[in-house]
């Protein structure tokens, strides 16, 4: 009972600060209507601001009774997979359980941009290789004018949710800049 009310009352006040600034549902968007848009196509279609992203990517460093939501690629919290590709869909509010991260890096959820262009609640998708590893982070700002090195919120093997620097895409990797098309 702990984790549900430590997780639903910051939820709670994030919702009733944000509520006035939601664009209302029509009753065509809302569920499968006149013009046969599902309810998990409207929700992916809904813009969201990089304010909200990073917000809720913070939420997941102490949604476990303060403790990071632990790394799973089977597991669930609150409906998303917590993989790296499930937290970035949370963040995004992607329909549950969101895309994998190979699904991320596609013009259907965000389109590839410059690494120098990245703003807040960009991402930063390595989309090649096996489950084991690709990996999606969250674009939070750079650490300094020299664009070395980033901040950046993820969900890691091994770890958890983290927030720490990353320089994944400014080396000879195969990270790639993405924009979310929810901006």
């Amino acid at each position: 009972m702990k984790r549900i009310t430590h997780a639903l009352i910051p939820a709670a006040a994030c919702a009733a600060l944000l509520l006035p600034l939601a664009p209302v549902a029509t009753a065509t968007t809302a569920h499968t209507g006149v013009h046969g848009v599902s309810a998990a196509a409207s929700r992916d279609a809904a813009a969201v601001t990089r304010d909200t992203v990073i917000a809720r990517a913070q939420t997941w460093l102490t949604a476990d009774d303060g403790h990071q939501v632990p790394y799973s690629q089977s597991a669930t919290w609150d409906g998303y997979r917590t993989d790296c590709s499930g937290y970035v869909s949370m963040a995004l509010e992607l329909a549950k359980p969101g895309p994998n991260t190979v699904g991320l890096a596609t013009s259907t959820y965000t389109s590839k941009i410059a690494m120098g262009n990245l703003e807040k609640g960009d991402l930063v998708i390595d989309a090649t290789g096996t489950s084991t590893t690709r990996h999606a982070v969250i674009f939070e700002k750079w650490t300094s004018s020299a664009h070395t090195a980033y901040w950046a919120y993820e969900q890691r093997g091994g770890h958890g949710t983290d927030h720490r620097t990353l320089t994944y895409g400014l080396g000879t990797d195969d990270y790639d800049a993405y924009r979310p098309n929810k901006y």
